[in-house]
C-alpha cells in the first residue's frame, strides 16, 4: 500500500519533432506543403498544421523586436520548444516536454502534477537541436542540395528516412553540459608513439592515392585526424556513440600476450572493416560504404567512409582496393596497437582508475575541442552515469549559461544546498568546472583546492587565478 503512495518522477521526453519551410505553402488551404518532417507521424493533419503555424507565428513576432535573431526556444508550463534555423527558411523544432513529479492523493483523487520547468537548459537541449542538423549534413548533405538534385519529393524522402531512425537514438534525460560542448577526448601519448602513428598515416596516404582524410582512434580517443574540426567533431559523435558501440571488442593486447601471434616472415593481424565487407575472402561481399559530406573551402565534397578496426578513413571503394588496404594497415596497425596498448596501461596504473578520482571536474578547451570528464563514468547515446546528483550537473550548465553571457575570462563559485562546492573558471578560450565535497571549507580553502588541481591535472595550461 506504501509504494502504491510514493510520488512518481518523469525525465524529459521528445513531444514531437518537425521540420518546416514557410515558403512552400504561402496561400491559404497549402499549409500542409510546408510541413516536411513530422514527428510523430500519426499525429493528425490539422493538429500538424496548427502546431507549425504556431512555431511560424512565434519567430515572424520576435522578429520584429530584433530581425537578425528571432526565437530560440518558447517557454511553457508543460513543455519546452526549441527553434533553429539551419539554412535561409528551414526550420527544425524539437518540443520536449518538462520533467514532472506526479503526487498521489487521498480518497482517490487523481494525482497532482507538478512540472519542473526550470530543470531543462536551453543552451543543453538547443545543442541537441544543432547537432540533429549536423548529423543529417554529414549523412545527407544539405537541405539544399537535396532540393537541386530532386526538389522537395526527394528531401522528404531524406528526412523521413534519416530522422526516423536518428529520433529513436535520442535519449534527452542523459543530455548535459557535455553536450553543449560537443567536444572530442584525446587519448595521451608519448612523443615516440606519437610520431609512429604520425609516419603511418603519412605512409599510408602516399601509398593509396584515393585516401583523402584519415583519423585515427584509439579506446574511443582521438590520435590524428586530417579532418577539418567542425567535420571531426561530429564523425566522432557518430564513431563513439553509435559505431563503435555496435562493433565493440576487447582491445588488442600487449606486446607478450599470447593473443598476438607471429609466424616466420608473416605477421598475422586483426584487422577488419566495421564498415563494408565482413569478409573480404567472401566473393558475394558487398563493398557499399556510407557516404559522408565534408567541408571544402568552396563548399563541400561528397566521400565514402571506410572505418578499418580503430581507424577511420574515407576513400572510393573497390574491391582491389579494399583488399590492399587491409594488406598494408592490417599487419602495421596490429603492432601500433599494441604499442599504443602498453601507453594506456601505463597511462591507467599512473591515474589509478579503479579509484574514486581524486577530483570531479569537467574540462573544454574551445580552440582544438578537447574535452575531458572524471564526473562521466561513461556517456553514450542512451546512457549517461555521473558520479554527482542531477543537481550539481544543473549548476554546472547554469555557470556554462553565465559564461556564455560574456568574453570576458571570469571565475563563479557556488555552494549547493548540498553543501558541495561547485566551481567554474573560463580563462583564454577554456573551461574547468570543479565539484568539491568538503562540507566545512571557506572560499579559501576551495580557491586552494582548485589550485592544487590545476598544478596536478593542467599544469602545462595557463588559468587564470
Amino acid at each position: 500500500m506504501a509504494s502504491g503512495m510514493q510520488e512518481k518522477q518523469y525525465t524529459p521526453s521528445l513531444l514531437s519533432f518537425f521540420v518546416y519551410n514557410p515558403t512552400f505553402g504561402p496561400r491559404e488551404g497549402e499549409e500542409e506543403k510546408k510541413i516536411l518532417f513530422y514527428h510523430p507521424s500519426d499525429v493528425e493533419k490539422n493538429e500538424k498544421i496548427r502546431n507549425v503555424g504556431l512555431c511560424e507565428a512565434i519567430v515572424q513576432f520576435t522578429r520584429t523586436f530584433c530581425p537578425t535573431k528571432p526565437a530560440k526556444s518558447l517557454h511553457t508550463q508543460k513543455n519546452r520548444q526549441f527553434f533553429f534555423e539551419p539554412e535561409d527558411n528551414f526550420w527544425i523544432v524539437m518540443v520536449v516536454r518538462n520533467p514532472m513529479i506526479e503526487k498521489p492523493n487521498k480518497d482517490g483523487k487523481p494525482p497532482t502534477v507538478e512540472y519542473q520547468e526550470e530543470e531543462i537548459l536551453d543552451t543543453v537541449y538547443g545543442a541537441v537541436v544543432r547537432e540533429c542538423y549536423s548529423m543529417y549534413k554529414l549523412f545527407n548533405g544539405t537541405f539544399g542540395r537535396a532540393m537541386e538534385a530532386g526538389g522537395v519529393e526527394l528531401l522528404i524522402q531524406k528526412l523521413e528516412k534519416f530522422f526516423y531512425r536518428y529520433l529513436q537514438t535520442l535519449h534527452l534525460q542523459s543530455c548535459d553540459l557535455l553536450d553543449v560542448f560537443g567536444g572530442i577526448s584525446f587519448f595521451p601519448l608519448d612523443k615516440m608513439t606519437y610520431l609512429k602513428i604520425q609516419s603511418f598515416v603519412n605512409r599510408v596516404e602516399e601509398s593509396l592515392d584515393l585516401i583523402k582524410y584519415t583519423a585515427f582512434l584509439y579506446n574511443d580517443q582521438l590520435i590524428w585526424s586530417g579532418l577539418e574540426q567542425d567535420d571531426m567533431r561530429i564523425l566522432y559523435k557518430y564513431l563513439t556513440t553509435s559505431l563503435f558501440p555496435r562493433h565493440s571488442e576487447p582491445e588488442l593486447a600487449g606486446r607478450d600476450s599470447p593473443l598476438r601471434p607471429e609466424v616466420a616472415g608473416n605477421l598475422l593481424h586483426y584487422g577488419r572493416f566495421l564498415t563494408g565487407p565482413t569478409n573480404l575472402k567472401d566473393p558475394e561481399a558487398k563493398f557499399r560504404f556510407p557516404k559522408i559530406f565534408v567541408s571544402t573551402d568552396d563548399g563541400y565534397e561528397e566521400l565514402h567512409l571506410i572505418v578499418y578496426k580503430v581507424r577511420q578513413t574515407s576513400v572510393e571503394l573497390t574491391r582491389d582496393f579494399c583488399e590492399q588496404l587491409d594488406g598494408l594497415v592490417g599487419p602495421q596497425l596490429t603492432l601500433l596497437a599494441s604499442d599504443i596498448c602498453e601507453q594506456f596501461t601505463i597511462n591507467r596504473r599512473i591515474s589509478g582508475p579503479d579509484k574514486e578520482p581524486q577530483f570531479k571536474f569537467i574540462y573544454f578547451n574551445h580552440m582544438n575541442l578537447a574535452e575531458k570528464s572524471t564526473i562521466h563514468m561513461r556517456k553514450t547515446a542512451s546512457v549517461c552515469l555521473t558520479s554527482v546528483h542531477p543537481d550539481l550537473m544543473k549548476i554546472l550548465g547554469d555557470i556554462n549559461c553565465d559564461f556564455a553571457r560574456v568574453d570576458e575570462d571570469e571565475e563563479i563559485i557556488v555552494k549547493a544546498m548540498t553543501d558541495y562546492w561547485v566551481v567554474g573558471k573560463k580563462s583564454d578560450q577554456r573551461e574547468l568546472y570543479v565539484i568539491l565535497n568538503q562540507k566545512n571549507a571557506n572560499l579559501i580553502e576551495v580557491n586552494e583546492e582548485v589550485k592544487r588541481l590545476c598544478a596536478t591535472q593542467f599544469n602545462n595550461i595557463f588559468f587564470l587565478d
